[in-house]
């Protein structure tokens, strides 16, 4: 009799366990919104939040109109600064990070301020085009260190 109910049962969990997609960042309702600080006029910032939206991001603009002041408000360092600013869940992310990037940085969670890609790479997210070269995403620490986080080679 217990071994009729208890067989149902652990199908069910295993079923569960196996099931793909059950970190809790892989669902699209677990994805933290992103704010995302840019210029009004700046085309690649908008394909950028297209691309972070096609990955199950809610995506929040705020436009501003002196980034420069945005850098010094976020306290960027400036050898890692691009043409918009994001934070999410605490973390910042300056310039075309790729979506996985960010996912992976909300699972680990490593004690760092942020990512960054610096400048703008034909070829990352939002800078698709011929010609794509490969680039780093770059963590920052709140004492100024830099590390790489990813490479991506260039895609045909």
């Amino acid at each position: 009799m217990l071994q009729r109910i208890l067989t149902p049962l652990l199908l069910v969990v295993l079923a569960v366990i196996a099931t793909p997609g059950c970190s809790d960042l892989q669902s699209a309702e677990a994805l933290p919104p992103i704010t995302v600080y840019r210029h009004p006029s700046c085309g690649c910032c908008s394909l950028w939040m297209r691309h972070l939206k096609a990955n199950g991001f809610e995506v929040q603009a705020e436009k501003v109109l002196d980034m420069a002041h945005g850098f010094d408000r976020f306290d960027i360092p400036r050898p890692l600064e691009a043409c918009h600013t994001a934070v999410v869940d605490g973390y910042l992310i300056e310039g075309h990070v790729p979506a996985a990037d960010i996912i992976r940085l909300l699972e680990e969670r490593p004690d760092v301020r942020g990512l960054a890609v610096p400048g703008m790479p034909i070829g990352s997210p939002g800078m698709e085009g011929p010609n794509p070269e490969a680039y780093q995403v770059l963590s920052f620490d709140r004492h100024g260190v830099v590390r790489e986080f990813s490479y991506h080679e260039p895609r045909p």
